[in-house]
């Protein structure tokens, strides 16, 4: 038997109040201007951020209502006034996170931008977004100290000492001196703020360089002119970051005449890093935490430890990882966080240090177009990163070499048949030419890598296995035509995310892609969809086309920013 069919239904009105039975919020007197009724009207107000307005009730039609008078509560008002039954107050951006935060910080926004390794996180990324009121941390991982350094003297030239910025430092287990180098150049630099991510410990390095010129100022307050802000997954580690500097470094630093013993006690009095950013489910280095559960466990620890230690400045937490729609920055703020930083959408703008190839590649990703893939600096210990998989070889042949690293006890114990494979389809040269070209690579960066390759069969094996996976990098960002399948492009799902929100705008090509008019967007839109969730829970409800955000040109929401 045929079922009827449903009964054709009215286009949903721009804006109702579902229980018409309930007293008004209160009663709005106009000051000569008349309600608007049209939905462009609805869309306009909801739009215009920096601009409360009233929603009321003209016989059965809802209108916008700006200016005038309200007086709340139920008794009718004179004569001509009409029913309130909702209001949008003010939603500036800044005081979308943590107001405090961006005072300490010097920005307009509180919007970061993660440090994507081997220099996406580009010098002109770190120049839009700081002179717009935001803050970006230079992709200094996976690059020599010397190129750090070149990046540190291009930016302060460029940006001055008013305008913020940042520097990355990332653990580096397996190349302790490297870490030691890059932390002592930002120290001689005068780089005031780093991101410390990746570690899976505090490291005498990276807390030399919070510690640097620790000193009281004339009212006793105890001043740390650098500080870090430190990208972490773990509950643990969050701990240690929100804790003073443990005993054990201090006396490391002190011994080696890096801090005075009066710097030393100092120290007690200030955590390693005043800001963590709690890291979800992100491209690159990831534990693939869950954002919704991740924010609210920190911010619990944030509490804790503020609470334990009295810091005369509160402990903040942000989020990253994921963030990359308006509703999912909405989301971000709504759960408490400070600020939002984002990644992975940033590779695919027109700024990042990469090559149009990936950004095209990029551009074309879906939320299931990720995997998991070995890590090229921690992969002995089998620390992997999320990458791209679509379009490219490279997460199942950098899972071959490790298994391979995990059986074999150096190259000589490869079975003939995987090598002739390996360096015909994978390195595409000799194993024994990589070796050499390696070698020269460490004798220069790190040379007691070499010596112990030379005694380590099985560690020369791991050392050749990260040149595949430090050249895919490099093949990606140059965009060398005959590597493509080889790239290691690092990718979290919010990069579908945000192709699936852009679908069918301008924002859809890549080259249309810049920083600063994707974070506006995020920022806006959040601001917007945060109104229509307060309008929301005052029972009133707006159609689709009216709540719905989709990307605009940067001119419009400058506009609505006014």
């Amino acid at each position: 038997m045929s079922m009827p069919n449903p009964p054709v239904r009215e286009t949903q009105s721009v804006c109702c109040a579902p229980y018409e039975a309930s007293a008004p919020l209160g009663w709005w007197q106009s000051d000569g201007a008349a309600p608007l009724f049209e939905a462009e009207a609805f869309c306009e107000a909801i739009r215009h951020i920096h601009k409360p307005f009233y929603i009321v009730k003209k016989g059965d039609s809802l209108g916008i209502a700006r200016g005038g008078a309200v007086a709340l509560g139920p008794q009718p008002g004179a004569d001509g006034a009409l029913p309130v039954v909702g209001w949008a107050p003010a939603a500036p951006i800044r005081y979308l996170g943590d107001a405090g935060f961006c005072a300490d910080y010097g920005l307009k926004y509180p919007y970061l931008c993660g440090s994507m390794a081997h220099g996406i996180t580009s010098v002109d990324i770190l120049e839009t977004l700081g002179r717009a009121g935001m803050l970006a941390f230079f992709g200094a991982a996976g690059l020599a100290p010397a190129d750090v350094d070149r990046a540190i003297e291009t930016v302060q030239w460029r940006l001055g000492e008013d305008t913020p910025y940042g520097f990355n430092l990332i653990h580096s287990p397996s190349e302790s001196a490297v870490e030691e180098a890059v932390a002592d150049l930002y120290v001689r630099r005068g780089v005031r703020l780093v991101e410390a991510s990746a570690f899976l410990r505090l490291t005498a390095p990276l807390v030399r360089y919070r510690l640097h010129g620790i000193h009281c100022d004339p009212s006793g307050h105890v001043v740390t002119p650098n500080r870090v802000i430190a990208k972490v997954s773990r509950v643990e580690l969050a701990e240690k970051f929100f804790a003073p500097p443990p005993e054990r470094l201090l006396g490391q630093l002190v011994a080696a005449g890096h801090l005075t013993q009066e710097q030393a006690e100092l120290a007690s009095h200030v955590p390693v890093a005043q800001d963590i950013t709690a890291e979800a489910d992100s491209g690159g280095h990831t534990d693939n935490r869950p954002a919704i559960a991740l924010l609210p466990t920190l911010c619990a620890l944030r509490d804790r430890m503020q609470e334990e230690h009295g810091y005369p400045v509160p402990l903040r937490v942000g989020l990253g990882g994921g963030i990359a729609t308006p509703a999912s920055a909405a989301a971000a703020f709504a759960m408490g966080a400070a600020y939002i930083m984002t990644g992975t959408v940033n590779q695919a703008c027109i700024e990042s240090g990469t090559s149009g190839v990936v950004r095209a590649m990029l551009a074309e990703a879906r939320q299931a177009d990720v995997t998991m893939a070995p890590a090229a600096d921690m992969f002995e210990m089998g620390v992997a990163v999320q990458v791209l998989k679509r379009g490219t070889m490279f997460p199942m042949r950098a899972a071959k070499l490790f298994e391979l690293y995990r059986q074999c006890g150096g190259m000589e114990e490869i079975p003939a048949e995987e090598r002739v494979k390996l360096e015909e389809t994978v390195f595409q040269i000799p194993l024994d030419e990589v070796w050499r070209q390696t070698k020269a690579f460490f004798m220069e960066r790190d040379p007691r890598q070499v010596e112990r390759a030379e005694k380590d069969p099985k560690h020369r094996m791991a050392l050749v296995f990260r040149w595949y996976l430090g050249q895919a990098v490099h093949w990606a960002t140059r965009g060398e035509p005959s590597r493509k399948m080889d790239y290691q492009v690092w990718c979290g799902p919010a990069m579908g995310a945000f192709n699936e929100w852009v679908r069918g705008t301008f924002l859809e090509r890549p080259e249309n892609r810049d920083v600063l008019t994707v974070a506006l967007n995020l920022l806006h839109g959040a601001a917007v969809i945060t109104r229509v969730n307060h309008l929301r829970g005052l029972g009133v409800a707006l159609s689709p086309d009216v709540r719905r955000v989709t990307p605009l040109e940067r001119a419009r929401i400058e506009e609505y920013l006014k």
